[in-house]
């Protein structure tokens, strides 16, 4: 019985920096010259132009502001206690707004029908959490299954894609609900020398992704994607090179310059088995749906995959106009190939600690209308 990934909507801040605004606010909050020369250089070749943030601005003056400013430039260093209470104010007015969107954006799916609501977060935690207020905002049944999936980092939509069909296969009527929601500037580090913490805070940003997934077709004129499989692997090595730790003062972020060589050197032995499990070589591809984990990752797959120049321009772009949304972004190169037309073989994919290599082979359904 096939299952459909329905309704594909995206969120943002409204509050945007280009890397050249951001690296000028973030300069005066290192001492050291040539931390600074290096700051300006990562930023500079990132391939982002812009990111959304959920913070109005940085280096507030207002009392209990996030990142305050200490009075001398210098912005205070919040605790995680303060970040995550941030979280919990902006994510659960977002949530509820994107769910929503997302609902009246349906065809032929209302509030009534939802049966299950996954969430997946690593950027915050509180509980009653995200899922708890869409179905109390939205007028869902009580009776709604609620899993949240936290601390995966940027390949947990395909876990919640995967656990969500799986329950429409096993009940074809249900219809569950995914949201991923990340504000990965809220773990912002500052006036460390450390070029990972110094990488992350250059591509990180926030937004988020949220779909139905269910047993029916599309209505006619409706457009979504259409599961074959999805599956998940490690790694051979790189266990040390990407890492995601609580922190006194936020979440702390081990991304080490070797993941796109990591990667680079494992991607063609861990894809081509899963290619051939669906009878596909990777010419069949018609779409590569790659997370952007950031630039030199792209490169390195496109590289080692032997990929055509404009494979994966929808994963450039995205990463242009909103960075790595952590686990939202994959819904956006998804919505995005949906608006252009892209038909046919789809293979997406994403990264996270391990390292953490998961996978979704899906087939376009419908024409944009």
């Amino acid at each position: 019985m096939p299952v459909h990934l329905h309704a594909i909507h995206t969120w943002t801040p409204a509050r945007t920096y280009t890397q050249e605004e951001a690296a000028a606010e973030l300069e005066p909050q290192f001492e050291s010259k040539r931390t600074r020369r290096i700051l300006r250089h990562i930023y500079r070749h990132s391939g982002i132009d812009r990111r959304h943030i959920a913070l109005d601005r940085f280096g507030s003056t207002e009392a209990g502001a996030l990142f305050a400013d200490k009075g001398d430039g210098r912005w205070e260093n919040p605790g995680t206690g303060d970040r995550n209470r941030f979280f919990r104010q902006v994510s659960q007015q977002a949530s509820v707004e994107l769910a929503r969107d997302t609902l009246d954006a349906a065809k032929g799916f209302s509030a009534s029908d939802i049966t299950h609501v996954i969430t997946a977060s690593c950027t915050g935690f509180y509980n009653p959490g995200p899922d708890y207020h869409i179905i109390r905002e939205l007028g869902l049944s009580d009776a709604v299954e609620r899993f949240h999936l936290g601390f995966m980092g940027c390949y947990a939509a395909f876990p919640a894609m995967r656990m969500a069909n799986t329950i429409c296969e096993t009940n074809p009527d249900a219809v569950v609900m995914i949201q991923c929601l990340e504000l990965c500037s809220l773990h912002l580090q500052l006036g460390t020398d450390n070029e990972e913490a110094l990488i992350s805070g250059s591509i990180f940003a926030d937004g988020a992704g949220c779909a139905l997934v269910s047993a029916r077709p599309p209505e006619d004129a409706a457009t979504g994607y259409r599961f074959r499989s999805l599956s998940s692997t490690l790694t051979p090595t790189g266990e040390d090179s990407m890492a995601w730790e609580v922190g006194n003062n936020g979440y702390e972020i081990v991304l080490s310059s070797y993941v796109p060589h990591i990667l680079g050197e494992n991607i063609r032995g861990t894809l081509n088995p899963k290619l051939k499990e669906e009878g596909w070589e990777v010419n069949d591809v018609d779409f590569w749906c790659v997370h952007p984990g950031g630039k030199a990752i792209l490169d390195r797959i496109a590289q080692a995959m032997e990929l055509p120049d404009d494979a994966l321009d929808i994963a450039r772009d995205v990463l242009r106009q909103n960075g790595n949304m952590s686990s939202a972004t994959i819904f956006f190169l998804l919505a995005q190939a949906l608006e252009e037309g892209k038909t046919g073989n789809t293979a997406a994919m994403a990264f996270g600690p391990g390292l953490t290599v998961e996978m979704a082979f899906l087939d376009r359904i419908g024409e944009p209308g």
